[in-house]
């Protein structure tokens, strides 16, 4: 099956007030192509979950710029003095949750899991209004699984199927949210026909992408 569309044609499932997990670190890995074609479309009142809020104008920073994002989930904020001020001035509310537990949590919402314990917050503000469960006299934190209505993740390489395949740190989070999601928008730097792609290659599978997207392709 053929799942190639323009950005613009990928992005139109995504309306005011989803809640969209884009793939990347600091802007680097994440889907260019399709965050431009969002921005261009204009949805607000996202829920944004994603390692980090980019730098001013960069990756996830695009949307933070054009006031496209309510709430987001994220690890690290101080990147972006966008999202700093945004916050300070009450338009933009932040969830900052340690990396590992994000990590664990997008996975155990595209897995089925229901949720991930962990020590990682015991002690500190991370703990507040969280449920607590003690395992062979140890006390963690019950971290509940994240699940988004669209994942936007870029690939090196993929086919026109849907298979995908990562370089380096792009790897970390974009498996996961493939899975975490209704709807998955796969960004391709370099597109390939079904076929061209070892199996021994490929880091996710076509079942769980819905379209691809070449990269700095128009629309």
């Amino acid at each position: 099956m053929d799942k190639v569309v323009t950005a613009q044609e990928a992005v139109e499932r995504i309306k005011d007030g989803s809640t969209i997990m884009i793939g990347g670190f600091g802007g680097h890995g994440s889907p260019h192509t399709v965050i431009d074609a969002l921005v261009k479309k204009g949805a607000k009142n996202l829920t944004l979950i994603c390692n980090d809020a980019g730098t001013p104008g960069f990756g996830a920073g695009a949307l933070v710029a054009n006031h496209q994002i309510k709430k987001m989930y994220v690890s690290i904020l101080s990147p972006n003095p966008q999202a700093q001020e945004q916050l300070a001035a009450g338009e933009l509310e932040v969830c900052l949750i340690p990396q590992g537990s994000l990590a664990e949590m997008i996975r155990a919402g595209g897995y089925g899991l229901g949720g991930v314990l962990t020590r990682t917050g015991i002690g500190t503000q991370v703990e507040e209004g969280k449920q607590k469960v003690t395992v062979k006299g140890e006390t963690y934190l019950l971290e509940e699984p994240l699940k988004a209505d669209v994942a936007l993740i870029y690939a090196s390489k993929g086919d026109r199927a849907g298979n995908a395949v990562y370089h380096g740190s792009a790897r970390a989070h974009s498996p996961s949210m493939a899975a975490a999601a209704d709807y998955t928008i796969l960004e391709v730097g370099e597109l390939k026909e079904v076929g061209e792609i070892h199996p021994d290659e490929i880091h996710t599978q076509s079942v769980l992408v819905d379209a691809v997207v070449e990269k700095g392709g128009k629309g």
